[in-house]
């Protein structure tokens, strides 16, 4: 069973602004009064002007450190499409062990909308949990998506656990709505709200290796039954005429009738990790999102690491791997594994953690794991 560190409790237990070692102001983590509150354009002082984007609204982070670059409209409510996977994805994600099993049902599809995207789940196949993530994240399947919720209890149950989550993450500017991110009535988010997603989603090994898996056979263990599935974000796979981004680490991309094109896209250059999160570009040209993400990783990649940014996103530092600057990093662009060999013990995360001398924050963290285990045992809340 995989025991990473599950991202909730460590942004959770983590202190507010724990964000650099490096000189510089550090300005308070976002409270309703900076400038991301603004509109228009907000960049750090010191840095050059950011690209022309025509996206709704954007934001450019720095990872390891939180530092907001530039943004724009920051906490504008827009439906957030797909994007809101990676909430899901911190909500479940720890629930169930990666080589778990379960048989697909009819009964797993209740509510799915007409029009989701689907992975291509069928009746009667035995897929782990692993099995699912890959469909949740490669193929933005809503059909996965529905099957881990019923298994965490139904979709209602799965959507109020998700509000709590980004109430905990302090993301107030999300309302759920639905599990899978299908445009319904009151459903919004922000690209400041789901660059703290994404943000404390990459602290997990686990979510990173999902989110950053370019192609995968689904189910793994093969079969009849099974075919190959390819991630769908462009940036990451190069398709569709977009070309690879050196040293993308994925995350998740999404569109729906309302939503539009959304985008949420970290990578790595020289030891720094950015993370873009663009919604809903304006410019009407084939795959915008994606070239606007690109000149905004760009820009970010060429700012000072001491520029004084626009505010500061709360939660953990992620301990992430490195990766050259030329090239995906290996370590999570390894082909996916079979259902036999995900029950491995992960390891990374710990270390990471105790290196960095939170032994406290470890034995908190294991605490609670056992506890969730207690609790499921007992038929409560995992």
């Amino acid at each position: 069973m995989a025991v990473s560190l599950p991202a909730l409790v460590l942004a959770s237990l983590s202190p507010v602004a724990r964000a650099d070692s490096r000189p510089g102001p550090q300005p308070a983590a976002d409270n309703g009064q900076s400038a991301l509150y603004r509109s228009g354009v907000q960049v750090a002082a010191g840095a050059p002007k950011p690209p022309a984007a025509t996206a709704l609204s954007w934001m450019v982070t720095d990872v390891g450190t939180g530092r907001v670059l530039a943004a724009r409209d920051a906490h504008r409510p827009l439906p957030p499409a797909s994007t809101l996977k990676t909430l899901f994805a911190l909500t479940v994600l720890p629930k169930f062990p990666p080589q778990e099993v379960h048989r697909a049902a009819l009964t797993d599809l209740t509510g799915l909308q007409p029009g989701s995207s689907l992975v291509g789940m069928k009746e009667g196949t035995r897929y782990t949990v692993a099995d699912l993530w890959r469909g949740v994240f490669l193929a933005s399947g809503n059909d996965a998506v529905h099957t881990l919720a019923m298994m965490n209890g139904g979709v209602p149950a799965t959507v109020k656990d998700m509000q709590a989550a980004a109430r905990r993450l302090g993301a107030h500017d999300t309302v759920v709505k639905s599990a899978d991110g299908y445009d319904t009535p009151g459903q919004h988010s922000s690209a400041y709200d789901l660059s703290l997603f994404a943000r404390a989603g990459l602290a997990d090994a686990e979510f990173r290796k999902f989110a950053s898996t370019r192609t995968a056979e689904f189910p793994a263990s093969g079969g009849p039954d099974a075919f190959g599935i390819q991630n769908t974000n462009r940036l990451l796979v190069g398709s569709h005429g977009v070309a690879q981004y050196p040293g993308l680490l994925g995350v998740k991309n999404g569109y729906t009738t309302e939503a539009g094109n959304t985008l949420v896209t970290a990578a790595q250059r020289n030891g720094r990790t950015l993370l873009v999160t663009v919604m809903n570009p304006q410019s009407g040209q084939p795959n915008d999102a994606y070239t606007e993400t690109r000149s905004l990783l760009d820009w970010g990649f060429s700012t000072s690491p001491k520029a004084t940014p626009v505010s500061v996103l709360p939660g953990v530092r992620p301990a992430l791997p490195s990766a050259p600057a030329a090239t995906p990093a290996p370590a999570v662009h390894t082909p996916p594994v079979a259902a036999s060999q995900t029950s491995r013990i992960t390891v990374s995360g710990w270390t990471a953690f105790v290196s960095a001398g939170a032994v406290a924050i470890v034995a908190l963290a294991g605490a609670l794991l056992i506890a969730r285990r207690r609790a499921r045992k007992q038929g409560g809340p995992a």
